[in-house]
């Protein structure tokens, strides 16, 4: 943790409304991002970040400063838009749909062409579980492991919801640029 994150904390836990407001301004916009990649749309993302941000300044006095205050930050974030995500869906990890789970090779024009906002765009149109799995698992950096532990599912569930976020995200990718078996390379 940096000299002026300590100071900010500190402050913070003292309840200075200035030092609150900086804090929520310092991490606002990277944590909204964090949580409208677990949200459904804007609203659910903001609802996410205001609740994670209440988390945040309740548990303040929690954080013992071993780490960067943004890494403890995001993993408020993450576990409350797992809360969110969980206490909306009751069979999560349940397979809506029947996936292909097939080795896809994807055109890489369609690749070259994505930008990091249709990919955002195109993860936001996974189910729930597959979304939840793979951004814990591709965006955060968890192991399969970890991200079992967080959801309450077992290693291999995380491994296989992972595979199959993966061929649905391909999926979604394709659809969107209208790619056919037939511009495959």
């Amino acid at each position: 943790m940096t000299e002026s994150d300590n100071e900010l904390v500190q402050l913070c836990l003292k309840e200075n409304a200035l030092a609150q407001k900086r804090l929520y301004e310092l991490f606002a916009s990277k944590m909204n991002g964090v949580c409208y990649r677990y949200a459904r749309n804007g609203e659910d993302a903001r609802d996410i970040l205001q609740e994670g941000f209440i988390k945040v300044f309740t548990r303040l006095k929690s954080f013992k400063g071993e780490g960067p205050l943004e890494a403890w930050i995001r993993r408020i974030m993450v576990n409350t838009a797992l809360d969110f995500i969980k206490a909306r869906s009751k069979n999560l990890f349940e397979d809506e749909e029947k996936i292909d789970v097939k080795n896809h090779a994807t055109n890489p024009e369609v690749m070259n062409k994505l930008q990091s906002e249709d990919l955002v765009n195109c993860i936001s149109k996974l189910p729930e579980g597959f979304k939840a799995v793979f951004n814990l698992y591709a965006i955060e950096g968890f192991s399969h492991k970890e991200v079992g532990e967080m959801l309450g599912i077992t290693e291999s569930t995380s491994r296989s919801q992972y595979t199959r976020a993966r061929t649905k995200l391909e999926q979604i990718i394709q659809q969107r640029f209208k790619v056919n078996e037939y511009e495959r390379v």
